[in-house]
């Protein structure tokens, strides 16, 4: 071997094989696995090989095993876990929108084995999927049939690429959403295969907008509830009760897309009026679609109901399989859809959505202050109790602050970046925001059972 070869210093670094008989990369290996600890070995030292200059002295062995653990650390971060959502937005996207029912949660701790996804117990044949939870849907809204997809966008698209191919679909300028992800009606609509007419204008728009866009080529009068935005002031929408008037002039079909999709009246609930499901079939829509993780409070899921010939030709169409949703959405999607079925006051209690939008700020309260003493017996924290607001969030009653109490939280010798930080990092991940220096929990996003577990955080 040459004198270079030699003094290469990638050829001093010590092999997988030396790292493992480490006593540090023992405990990793305990701690993570052995197939994982050795993927982060070949990764550390391969980033060590390319960085190393010809000149320069290479990491030792104990290095090396430090740096493997960080990446292990990092990547342990990335994995799916619960986190405390303690940041006041209930339908918070980023920590995965609605927190689901206990119910649901237990339903799917046991789908471990096979179940009758789609088989008849009865005569041991092919049986409807998701036959219990559409049974649900057509019972909760009035609907003759109903279908499941994995969400309200898959459903918008769905519904038009199926039942309004080449034709024109006329929509309200004042109803062009665009939502997280890039996604926008216009090319919802145009992706379809259908052909986008907009009538009115921004804040307003007439029945005779509709009216007067109807013709031979018309499918279908699309009616999109403004979810994630409000346009206030000179305003004007038609109702799905006029837009059904219209279907006497022209064949035509009026779809209703709800976005957050509730499912009950939230004024019971001391919240303002949202379009309901039940609302809508009642005014004679041909084809209703929202979303399941919103104001249901259940998983991820599309949710469309209407004719019973609709559906089944939706259901028909090759995008169906696409779209369509697996055995743990559907599972958990029964039982949210379950507690509608009950009174008031147990759903009210036993749907986390439900029961945090709907919380007085006088009960928030209470529990900031039980918790704000809590915390206080660390020393090195001082926390302060008053009035703030909540919010929905994932693009549902937007415009509608929820009062609240918030603790704010500061710890001697850190900034609020560096405790909210070491808050993300805590077992579980707590997630507050920021204002005024100050590190904020809302308590009306944290479940009760969780105020324990912020208190036993190291800080």
């Amino acid at each position: 071997m040459s004198d270079q070869a030699q003094s290469d210093p990638r050829r001093r670094l010590a092999s997988v094989s030396a790292l493992l008989d480490l006593p540090r990369v023992q405990e990793l290996v305990a701690a993570y696995s052995r197939p994982q600890v050795l993927d982060a070995l070949r990764e550390t030292l391969d980033a060590a090989r390319a960085g190393l200059a010809a000149d320069a002295e290479p990491p030792d062995a104990d290095m090396l095993a430090e740096m493997a653990a960080g990446r292990l650390e990092r990547l342990e971060l990335q994995r799916l876990r619960p986190v405390v959502n303690a940041t006041g937005i209930v339908l918070h996207t980023g920590l995965g929108r609605a927190p689901l029912p206990v119910r649901a949660a237990r339903a799917l701790a046991d789908m471990h084995r096979c179940c009758n996804l789609q088989i008849d117990l009865e005569t041991g044949l092919r049986g409807a999927r998701n036959a219990e939870s559409e049974r649900l849907l057509c019972r909760l809204t009035g609907a003759e049939a109903a279908m499941l997809v994995n969400n309200n966008a898959a459903a918008t698209m769905l519904i038009l690429a199926a039942l309004c191919p080449g034709r024109e679909v006329v929509v309200s300028r004042g109803q062009l959403i665009e939502i997280g992800g890039s996604y926008r009606l216009p090319d919802c609509i145009t992706s379809a295969g259908a052909k986008m007419v907009e009538v009115g204008t921004t804040n307003k728009t007439h029945l005779r907008d509709y009216e007067n866009a109807l013709g031979d080529s018309t499918g279908a009068l699309l009616h999109v509830n403004p979810s994630n935005y409000r346009i206030v002031g000179f305003t004007e929408s038609p109702t799905i009760e006029e837009l059904v008037s219209l279907k006497k002039k022209r064949d035509v079909l009026v779809i209703d897309d709800l976005g957050c999709g509730a499912l009950i009246d939230l004024r019971k609930l001391g919240l303002p009026h949202e379009p309901t499901a039940p609302d809508s079939i009642r005014a004679g829509a041909d084809i209703c679609c929202f979303s399941g993780d919103k104001l249901i409070g259940g998983p991820q899921a599309g949710i469309i109901v209407g004719g019973k010939k609709l559906i089944k030709k939706i259901k028909k169409h090759p995008l169906t399989r696409m779209l369509r949703v697996g055995k743990m959405t559907d599972l958990a999607l029964q039982e949210t859809l379950k507690l509608f079925l009950e009174p008031m006051e147990v759903l009210v209690a036993e749907n986390p959505t439900l029961r945090m939008i709907s919380m007085s700020a006088d009960e928030v309260k209470k529990r900031a202050r039980r918790l704000a003493a809590r915390l206080e017996k660390n020393p090195k924290l001082k926390a302060r109790v008053f009035e703030g607001a909540s919010e929905v969030g994932g693009g549902s009653l937007p415009g509608t602050p929820l009062p609240t109490w918030l603790i704010g939280l500061r710890r001697e010798g850190m900034s609020a970046d560096q405790l909210s930080r070491a808050l993300r990092l805590a077992e579980p991940p707590i997630i507050a925001r920021i204002e005024n220096e100050e590190v904020l929990l809302d308590l009306r996003t944290v479940l009760e059972e969780e105020e324990t577990l912020i208190t036993q955080i190291n800080l």
